[in-house]
């Protein structure tokens, strides 16, 4: 076992909080609520500014991934200045099990919480392929299943204020109402009652009803994609809030959900087995887990499609209908092959402007998503995809200023 390897115990869960890195706002804020349903003190760290990278800078490589850097700043940025107390204080990472940032942040995480002298602070890997163990953290059955609920109920609103806010009469009102029903599942989850799957989708119908009910004044906007590494996909800290500012920009913003990475790393598995000969004792559990979530995927598309005012998402089966040919379903190193299949899935749908986020020097990335573009464009005439890079190096002004020049173009196109 790593020296630096500091179990948290069953005694930590009464007495320490539990630091949280913020990715997806809105999801994150509901899987804490459900953590805390569990018995733990969870806090969401939402801090953001170019102090959390230069933290980072302080205590990993300049050559680090971007997200690390960004991650271990908030961090040690909250240990040093939130106010925290570091005896009666852990921190938790949720990793996949797989190569790059899913497995090695927490080793850079450890390094650096040494050099910062709180070698003593534990940290959870909090993964679902049991990478370490610690005794007063264990995911349950009913755990990892309100978690998913978590999951589902963030895709829905982070899909729904991306088609409303465009177009809102109110500013404001599209992100008022998902903060509004955030809370109140956060609530709901943590209150007393069984939080069953009835309850999520009587919750979609009345979440469709009350987005469905909000002003909006319906123009012509130029749809832009957005994919990518997944921390600097979905986290405004990564990106620099790129999603509003696209909708400031005039675009509305179509982002593939987190259910579809959950579905791609369990569908991996039984990549693994037919292509390796791998796993075969869990391949069954596996499999009956990605069936599972796939029924669950479906049960939202089918809400959406019958409320009627509002496009679903992609089913995932679809998604990986569409990459066969363009890339080898074995590339599954980062977001390997669905980097590839969501630009695919964004042109099936008439996305036609993708911005490809990843962090400067991303291997995955750049041949996933940078080294997949002329192939994609080859075979979908008119599609416009910019690959912007995201590092503590990279400035603000440059990225925005090549995303403007695609909205630019693209408007051009649409005569507007």
């Amino acid at each position: 076992m790593n020296r630096s390897y500091i179990p948290f115990t069953e005694e930590m869960k009464k007495t320490h909080t539990i630091l949280v890195p913020n990715m997806l706002p809105m999801h994150f804020r509901i899987i804490s609520k459900v953590l805390e349903k569990e018995g733990y003190k969870v806090q969401l760290l939402e801090t953001s500014g170019p102090h959390i990278a230069e933290t980072g800078l302080k205590y990993v490589h300049n050559d680090t991934c971007y997200p690390a850097i960004l991650v271990i700043g908030q961090f040690l940025d909250a240990l040093q200045n939130g106010g925290y107390d570091r005896d009666k204080v852990a921190l938790v990472l949720f990793q996949t099990g797989g190569g790059c940032r899913a497995s090695n942040y927490i080793h850079l995480l450890r390094k650096a919480l040494a050099k910062a002298d709180m070698g003593h602070v534990p940290v959870i890997s909090l993964s679902m392929t049991g990478l370490e163990r610690h005794p007063g953290f264990q995911l349950s059955v009913s755990l990892v299943r309100r978690m998913l609920y978590g999951v589902l109920y963030g895709d829905l609103l982070m899909t729904l204020v991306n088609q409303t806010k465009p177009y809102e009469r109110e500013l404001g009102s599209a992100q008022a109402l998902a903060d509004r029903w955030t809370d109140r599942i956060a609530s709901e989850m943590c209150g007393r009652g069984r939080h069953g799957y009835g309850r999520v989708k009587a919750n979609y119908r009345r979440i469709l009803n009350d987005f469905a009910a909000l002003p909006v004044e319906k123009s012509d906007k130029v749809m832009v994609g957005v994919v990518g590494e997944i921390f600097v996909k979905y986290s405004p800290l990564g990106n620099n809030n790129l999603e509003q500012f696209l909708v400031d920009e005039g675009a509305e913003v179509v982002i593939p959900g987190l259910l579809d990475f959950c579905l791609y790393c369990l569908y991996n598995f039984h990549l693994d087995y037919r292509l390796y000969g791998m796993g075969r004792r869990t391949r069954l559990l596996y499999q009956t887990v990605y069936r599972y979530l796939l029924g669950k995927e479906r049960d939202m598309i089918d809400a959406i499609a019958a409320q009627g005012r509002f496009t679903p998402p992609t089913l995932f089966t679809h998604t990986i209908s569409l990459v066969q040919g363009y890339i080898g379903m074995g590339v599954k190193m980062g977001e390997g092959w669905l980097l590839t299949a969501e630009m695919l899935e964004l042109a099936d749908k008439g996305v036609k402007n993708i911005v490809c986020t990843q962090p400067f020097g991303c291997l995955p990335n750049h041949i996933c998503g940078k080294g997949m573009m002329k192939p994609i464009k080859a075979a979908n005439p008119g599609i416009n995809i910019v690959a912007i890079d995201y590092d503590a190096g990279a400035t603000k002004v440059n990225q925005e200023n090549r995303i403007k020049l695609m909205l630019a173009n693209a408007k051009s196109q649409m005569g507007l």
